[in-house]
């Protein structure tokens, strides 16, 4: 599980630094340069991700809690409701935007949160108890900048979120997560059918 522990070290690291070291990250973009800078970031963070993949086709997938039987189908809902966020991030502020005020943040939390009620393994338990927290100190870092997000009402924004959460979250519940996890998940079952 080591390599597990090194990519999840290294990718959150990265991602805490830009939340929590604003002034040491603008240093260091005067001194090399924002492009510079951003591939760095991407290089090291894209590392984290290869050995996050790496360690947890390797990590123990030993029980450390029995999840709720309510778990499946309640992770489902919360990764609907995630991919809709992470979706809202990267389109013009509507009013999901404007009412959850960083998205990306909160999707994170849901994301985290959703797998940890699915699943009870060791490697689920660090693999999405760091993303859950991750999510909270990422949280705590926007509150402590005073960020209280963007504000709009764009209905492409609402409409675009929910039309690609929506797709998303099908493709990824019912064709790829057995490619990106190693796990086939079977709809019927996620709500006790």
């Amino acid at each position: 599980m080591t390599a597990l522990y090194l990519g999840l070290a290294i990718f959150m690291g990265t991602h805490l630094f830009t939340g929590f070291a604003r002034g040491t990250r603008q240093a260091l973009i005067e001194q090399i340069g924002e492009m510079s800078y951003k591939g760095l970031y991407s290089v090291i963070s894209l590392i984290g991700f290869v050995l996050i993949i790496m360690g947890w086709r390797q990590a123990s997938m030993e029980p450390v809690y029995t999840p709720p039987e309510w778990g499946p189908g309640a992770a489902v809902i919360l990764m609907v409701l995630s991919f809709i966020l992470f979706s809202a991030a990267y389109l013009p502020a509507g009013r999901i935007k404007s009412f959850v005020g960083h998205p990306m943040v909160v999707g994170t939390i849901l994301f985290g949160l959703a797998h940890l009620l699915a699943n009870g393994d060791v490697r689920s338990v660090v693999l999405f108890g760091a993303f859950f927290s991750y999510g909270i100190l990422d949280r705590i870092a926007v509150a402590m900048r005073g960020e209280t997000g963007p504000k709009g009402t764009s209905l492409v924004g609402d409409l675009g979120a929910l039309g690609l959460g929506l797709l998303g979250s099908y493709l990824v519940i019912h064709h790829l997560h057995r490619y990106l996890a190693g796990v086939a998940l079977d709809p019927a079952h996620l709500f006790g059918h």
